[in-house]
């Protein structure tokens, strides 16, 4: 059975069709045109960003059911799926005040249930990616693996070519000790999501997203007009960003190469966990408000700048991420010494991806469009 149900396609079918009639408890005849932001009353405008999600998911749904075989289609039905989600979830979050917020509350936890079970295979996948990646370059040429001891630099030559071959030897042992790890963690998280699109608990949050998509649940405040409640989540949405923002040490991340923040990361796991957390959070909160903007614009074309940002932050999670994969392959009982310090210097290699991409959301940061009153 197709993941979603009968009830998912009926519904689907609808999406393009009226929101519902203009009461309190529902949204308006039409979904509101930017040119008509003013006239509009803010459930209009919710109601009409919410369709068009709900329909990006429901036809997300129905490609990925459609996939079959092919891996690709379905690995980029499922991308689609969960970018749905994070856009229906993030709305029902910052517009809460406009919706009937028990409802709003658990469908937004459900999706962001699925939205990060179904992360979990692509975010394995793309760190092994990485990680192999890194470890080729860093490599670069020298002995093969087995083709016998690393020769020892003549005096004048310097270190450099002993250690460019010793970490050759490693490299080949670590990139098959982090392909079984993270091979095993996605092939657990494919069975997640399998398990997950099928399990009665997704269908019920398909169903309720299929309804979604033709009624939704506004409290009374929503028949205001868009002018004046809109702005009011939106404006929350961006002071939590400011704030969350002012507080990283972005001066010190003006700096490319931040050797303090790198220090820290070579620590112990939480003091690495504790120094990127911050960054994490300003990632999500940042998602949140251009969510809101989009709200704003009906769905309309993201600011790029914001988007920029968001892309800086994304790749500190990833090389953050990648960091720590190296760093628990290294804690793996009786590896090899060349294989733990081939770990060593990838996890410190990720370290410098991290500090890079703070040091460009940094440059970015100043030519935002968002700024403090």
């Amino acid at each position: 059975m197709t993941p979603g149900g009968a009830g998912v396609q009926h519904h689907e079918a609808e999406t393009a069709g009226s929101v519902g009639t203009a009461h309190p408890g529902r949204a308006a005849d039409r979904p509101a045109h930017p040119d008509d932001a003013f006239e509009a009353t803010a459930g209009q405008v919710l109601a009409g960003y919410l369709n068009a999600r709900c329909a990006d998911f429901l036809r997300s749904l129905r490609l990925y059911g459609e996939s079959g075989s092919d891996t690709a289609a379905a690995a980029e039905a499922a991308s689609a799926l969960r970018c749905s989600a994070r856009r229906i979830g993030g709305t029902l979050h910052t517009f809460r005040v406009l919706l009937d917020p028990v409802w709003a509350d658990q469908l937004r936890t459900e999706l962001g249930w699925l939205s990060g079970t179904l992360a979990q295979e692509y975010a394995c996948t793309a760190r092994l990616h990485r990680l192999v990646s890194a470890l080729g370059r860093l490599s670069g040429p020298g002995p093969a693996p087995g083709s016998g001891p690393v020769p020892t630099a003549r005096s004048g030559e310097g270190a450099s070519a002993a250690t460019a071959g010793a970490l050759t030897v490693g490299a080949s042992r670590a990139g098959a000790l982090l392909e079984r790890q993270l091979t095993l963690a996605r092939t657990r998280s494919h069975s997640a999501a399998l398990q997950a699109l099928g399990s009665s608990r997704f269908h019920a949050v398909a169903d309720a997203v299929a309804v979604l998509a033709s009624e939704v649940p506004l409290a009374p405040v929503a028949g205001a007009p868009a002018a004046e409640i809109l702005a009011a989540p939106r404006n929350a949405a961006e002071r939590r960003l400011l704030d969350a923002v002012s507080a990283l040490p972005l001066a010190r991340a003006a700096h490319p190469y931040n050797a303090e923040a790198l220090v820290h990361g070579l620590a112990t796991p939480s003091d690495g966990e504790a120094q990127d957390a911050p960054w994490h959070q300003v990632r999500l909160l940042l998602r949140l408000h251009r969510y809101a903007q989009e709200v704003r614009r009906s769905g309309g074309s993201p600011d790029p700048v914001l988007a920029e940002a968001g892309r800086a932050l994304d790749r500190h999670r990833d090389a953050a991420e990648a960091a720590a994969a190296s760093a628990n392959a290294a804690r793996t009982p009786r590896i090899a010494p060349a294989t733990a310090y081939a770990l060593g210097v990838l996890h410190a290699d990720q370290r410098l991806e991290v500090e890079a991409a703070r040091y460009e959301f940094q440059r970015i940061w100043q030519r935002t469009a968002v700024s403090a009153p």
